[in-house]
């Protein structure tokens, strides 16, 4: 099937199922702004414990909702912004990889998917993507313009000196602007950019920004004013540089009058990698303890969302997409499973029951963990079904199980307990449903009834 017809599909399906509901059309939008960190530890922020000062985030917090049990369907980059965008599992989304240069350079974001700027649009919403993009930004269908997006500016992939031309150049749209741009300017280039589209905007036009940083994945290069800033280091000024920027972008909300009708979120795409903290957690990146898919969360609606909200109330990036559809008056899609649930009552403090009855850990495609409430069981597994980024032995990580691991996260948040053999019914109870779970999404050497195959332009062309 051509890149072209999976568009023209898409387009279709845009067209049959989302439209605005008449309750919307007559209460004002929100403007969305998300700031996604890349690499960023639970225990990385002040309000999560840091020991250095995160201003900009921690009134963030103070003002809004903070959230203690945000989980990312990923532990690494790519599919955890399949997730976000798309409201669904990477597995059922076709990118549960993320695009290394060498290994899956061709893997991109599959055009049949719909992402939150798509639905936004429909809605009129004017819609800007910044920074990190991660999702195939080369391949026809999977560019930021191609899925929604009215602009981009930013660094398609990881900044790196050893992969050109993608990992050093500064792109405008889909063109290069900077072949190779020197990555300490970065972070304020993005700030010039979201500040100028801020200031353009129109107040009866609703807009959506998504914001997503190159901090805090290496390289660890804060920019010169920032250096020391933290006093604990080039790690904790990297973070003191990402917090100014989510300042930067507060005050241009600020300046502009959309300061009131402006929703702001921001979380981390999963933990943290060689440096930064998981604060209580175990493990980190690329392993799926709480460490690896645990991230600080945050939303601010002034005058809508309570202010001085902390929640244990279990969430999922996946969430956003709904919310976001909600508030905009968006019909969702009906020809496709939305893992995401709709957290508005959460958020305004009408309820703390989590609408997930589940939650998956899926580590590339192995399902290595479920969550049920409180309840945590890690699945058996061999070296061999661990992705590529797996098969490395990291701190409490189980790149190998033999038996089930049973952890109650409430009185465990370090996962160092096994008490899978004072709850045998549960244990099974929570296999039985790991098995259901592979049956539909999929595993190592199982395809799932609705496992979306990864999309690789030359293969499918």
């Amino acid at each position: 099937m051509t890149t072209l017809f999976k568009r023209a599909l898409r387009s279709l399906a845009l067209l049959s199922f989302t439209g605005i509901s008449p309750l919307s059309q007559a209460a004002e939008k929100p403007n969305i702004v998300v700031i996604f960190a890349d690499d960023l530890g639970y225990g990385d922020l002040a309000s999560y414990g840091a020991n250095y000062p995160t201003p900009a985030l921690d009134s963030l917090a103070q003002e809004g909702f903070r959230s203690t049990d945000m989980i990312s369907a990923a532990n690494v980059c790519t599919p955890s912004r399949v997730a976000l965008l798309t409201g669904r599992y990477p597995m059922r989304a076709g990118l549960p990889t993320y695009r290394d240069p060498k290994k899956t350079r061709t893997y991109g974001l599959n055009p049949e998917e719909i992402t939150i700027a798509e639905l936004l649009k429909k809605a009129d919403y004017s819609t800007f993507a910044i920074g990190k993009w991660h999702l195939g930004f080369e391949m026809e269908g999977a560019h930021p313009m191609d899925v929604g997006f009215d602009t981009y500016f930013g660094l398609p992939y990881n900044y790196s000196t050893k992969h050109e031309p993608w990992n050093m150049a500064l792109f405008r749209d889909r063109e290069m602007i900077e072949k190779k741009i020197k990555f300490p300017v970065v972070t304020t280039r993005y700030n010039e950019e979201v500040v100028k589209f801020i200031e353009q905007q129109p107040k009866e036009k609703p807009f959506f920004i998504y914001m997503a940083h190159q901090i805090a994945h290496s390289p660890v290069l804060p920019s010169k004013p920032f250096q020391g800033a933290s006093k604990k280091g080039k790690y904790g000024d990297f973070v003191t540089e990402l917090d100014h920027s989510v300042g930067v972008v507060l005050e241009a909300l600020k300046t502009n009058g959309f300061d009131a009708n402006t929703l702001v979120v921001f979380l981390a795409d999963n933990g943290q990698a060689k440096v930064g903290s998981a604060g209580p957690l175990a493990g980190s990146k690329y392993t799926t303890m709480e460490g690896g898919h645990r991230v600080p969360a945050i939303f601010r609606w002034k005058g809508t969302i309570p202010a001085g909200q902390v929640s244990d109330t279990t969430l999922s990036n996946m969430d956003l997409l709904p919310l976001f559809c909600d508030l905009a008056g968006v019909q969702l899609p009906s020809d496709r499973t939305i893992d995401g649930k709709n957290i508005k009552d959460i958020l305004l403090g009408h309820s703390i029951e989590s609408p997930h009855a589940y939650l998956y850990y899926y580590n590339g495609q192995n399902l290595q963990a479920i969550r049920k409430g409180k309840w945590k069981l890690h699945l058996p597994r061999t070296v061999e079904d661990q992705p590529y980024w797996g098969k490395v032995s990291r701190k409490r990580s189980f790149v190998t199980l033999t038996e089930p691991f049973l952890v109650d996260l409430e009185s465990d948040i370090a996962e160092k307990v096994n008490v899978a053999a004072e709850n045998p019914e549960l244990v099974d109870a929570l296999m039985q449903q790991a098995d259901r779970m592979r049956a539909e999404l999929g595993d190592v050497n199982e395809k799932g009834r609705d496992q979306r195959d990864y999309w690789a332009p030359d293969i499918a062309n």
